[in-house]
């Protein structure tokens, strides 16, 4: 019985694998679920939702917003997508007065990773 019932659930994740689940879809499989609506391994019918995981990023707009409120009356002059510390960031460079600021904001979290500032003659 204990056979039977190990590949009845492996071959429930299997399924789950095909159809396009994951990782969570599997172990859920093992736990009696498929992930989406399926059979269980004792036969009954049940409806799980899948867990949705996205990695948005924030918009170049945005880290211009979460830049300018960190230097107020600083006007934009470039903002580029770059590599800071092994993270994605928005590097925006700002003008105030004689100073040049780059502004490095995490385009995962909005967070400001880094601030240069720097007096152009």
């Amino acid at each position: 019985m204990k056979q039977i019932t190990r590949i009845t659930v492996g071959t429930l994740a299997t399924a789950a694998l095909l159809a396009g689940g994951t990782a969570i879809s599997a172990t859920a499989a093992t736990a009696g679920t498929t992930g989406t609506t399926g059979t269980t391994a004792t036969g009954t019918a049940s409806t799980a939702a899948a867990p949705v995981t996205t990695s948005a990023y924030i918009s170049s707009r945005k880290a211009v917003q979460i830049a300018k409120k960190r230097v107020p009356g600083a006007r934009v002059s470039k903002v580029e997508r770059d590599w800071e510390h092994g993270q994605r960031v928005w590097e925006v460079e700002l003008r105030k007065g004689a100073w040049e600021y780059d502004v490095y904001v995490s385009a995962r979290t909005g967070k400001i990773i880094k601030l240069k500032r720097d007096y152009d003659d």
